[in-house]
């Protein structure tokens, strides 16, 4: 037994000359009663009295579930941890705490000791929280993600791949990428692997020409989207493959295609009959003299309504296309979202939906205006109106279509109020506005004039848009018209035949001016009653 004689020296050196914080906690009190020499210096006290009356908001383990520490140490008797410990200067540091519970004069104390951890060691700390995050999210990405080396080795594939291709987990690695490929291009992707080593590049999905297929473990094929990018490692060049089965995509696109030529198929046989009518419509002619005029009229009615069948056929296989398959796809990556935690996922295809849906409506609204006003069921209802105010509500109205740093500027000179048809004046400036914005690009300027002066209304809508060629400008005003320049964008070539169609209900004209890539400018001038004297 270790004589008594040596308990102060024994105290000296494991207590006062320990070169880490050493402490004693008084659970009762709940903080420290002593503390040694090294500890005040580590936290940054001027003296352990400093240190022993340290207010909450400066303790230095605030941050710190102190309680919840005392409660598994005085339960195991000893407890470690790595923390980070404030000083009182406000800067930190990273330390191993080890908590030992002991009993004194039958009151509960706990010894602490702190000590801090070297840069190397929160480095590599550090480091491998940052190797777990990243092996996180590629080992739960819901794409395929394969890396290999300059040979094709193929060094890792996370989660994902391994399911794609019909692999056992981890079977993949040491395997040459040339697996997965089918046999028949196998020889091919060798050379196109060595002409992308020699010259590296990041391609985005889609970025390849045709169809590419992929070969599962049994050796069945499936369509595929890949996209590539690389990094060097210690010289060395690293492949990154990014996968996507797009077998529901395809079976999308072969049904789209059976649906248009079912529609086509349609189209003949409309035709067909429209001809059918026609000649029948003409032996009548042939027999009923009498009526000439008037089977001339109908023929003619019979003939026009199958053009516009026709066109509006023609246009809804290739304008209802669009959101047709916006709503397909997105209604498809709906079900691969069934989890209550990514319903950010099902929003995002949900909104797309109720965007492709709204789409479809105006489409339909434009067809309905037509035949509105070609039946004659549209009629011009002055009232008094206020040009500033039904500008700003109009504005207002196609806020939602102006892409991003796109804005309308308006110059009125027209305070007084005035008598035109408001709902036809509205749809007028919503369809220009329209326009203006869809056809300018990003961070554009659409600015609206107007100005009334001997009671006629001039207004114009200028845009900083793509333009109209002067071959174009002649065909505008036509149905189902469309700029050759924007064929890629949406629309049914209805809007400027509509605006010229209540233009002329209201009494006035329309002037287009426009250059290719510096914009279009579209000038009203519409006459008004002036009823300021009653």
């Amino acid at each position: 037994m270790l004589s008594t004689s040596f308990t102060p020296i024994l105290t000296d050196i494991l207590f006062n000359q320990a070169k880490e914080f050493v402490g004693v906690y008084d659970v009762a009190l709940g903080w420290f009663v002593q503390v040694n020499p090294a500890g005040i210096h580590l936290l940054g006290y001027p003296s352990e009295q400093a240190l022993l009356t340290a207010s909450d908001s400066s303790q230095p383990l605030a941050a710190v579930d102190w309680q919840h520490l005392q409660e598994i140490a005085q339960r195991q008797g000893h407890y470690e941890i790595e923390a980070e410990i404030s000083r009182l200067q406000g800067t930190s540091f990273w330390a191993r705490i080890e908590l030992t519970a002991f009993i004194s004069e039958q009151k509960p104390y706990l010894l602490v000791r702190l000590m801090e951890q070297s840069r190397l060691h929160q480095a590599e700390r550090e480091l491998a929280q940052s190797v777990r995050r990243f092996e996180a999210v590629v080992a739960n990405a819901t794409i395929g993600i394969i890396m290999c080396n300059r040979a094709g080795e193929i060094v890792s594939a996370n989660r994902t791949s391994h399911q794609l291709f019909g692999y056992p987990e981890d079977e993949l690695l040491g395997q040459p990428i040339e697996v997965l490929v089918p046999h028949s291009v196998a020889h091919r992707h060798e050379q196109l692997r060595h002409s992308f080593n020699a010259q590296p590049s990041v391609r985005a999905m889609g970025a390849h020409r045709g169809d590419l297929l992929a070969r599962r473990k049994d050796g069945s094929e499936f369509p595929t989207e890949i996209s590539l990018s690389y990094f060097y490692l210690d010289e060395e060049l690293y492949v990154v493959s990014y996968i996507v089965d797009i077998t529901f995509k395809k079976n999308a696109e072969r049904e789209l295609i059976a649906q248009r030529q079912y529609v086509e198929r349609l189209n003949t046989e409309l035709e067909q009959k429209v001809a059918d009518r026609t000649h029948a419509l003409l032996n009548t002619l042939e027999q009923l003299e009498q009526r000439t005029d008037e089977l001339t009229r109908a023929l003619a009615a019979e003939q026009e309504l199958g053009e516009l069948k026709s066109r509006f056929v023609s246009m809804a296989s290739h304008e209802f296309r669009t959101p047709l398959t916006a709503v397909l796809t997105s209604a498809t990556l709906i079900e691969k979202y069934p989890h209550t935690d990514q319903q950010d996922k099902r929003q995002k295809h949900l909104q797309r939906i109720r965007g492709s849906v709204r789409h479809l409506n105006d489409i339909l609204e434009e067809f309905l205006s037509v035949g509105r006003i070609e039946e004659g069921r549209i009629e011009a209802k002055p009232v008094r109106l206020l040009l500033d105010a039904l500008l700003t509500e109009t504005i207002q109205d196609v806020q939602g279509l102006l892409k991003a740093g796109q804005t309308v500027q308006t110059e009125l000179h027209c305070a007084q109020p005035i008598w035109l048809d408001t709902s036809l004046l509205r749809k007028i400036l919503v369809n220009l506005l329209s326009n203006a914005i869809k056809y300018s690009g990003e961070n554009s300027v659409v600015t609206v004039q107007a100005v009334c002066v001997g009671n006629q209304l001039t207004l114009t809508v200028q845009d900083q848009g793509m333009g109209i060629s002067q071959e174009d400008q002649e065909h505008l005003f036509e149905r189902f018209f469309r700029a050759r320049n924007v064929t890629n964008l949406p629309g049914t070539g209805l809007g400027l035949y509509i605006v010229a169609s209540y233009l002329q209900l209201l009494g006035g004209t329309i002037a287009l001016h426009s250059e290719l890539h510096v914009g279009t400018t579209v000038t009203l001038t519409i006459p008004y009653e002036n009823h300021s004297a009653d």
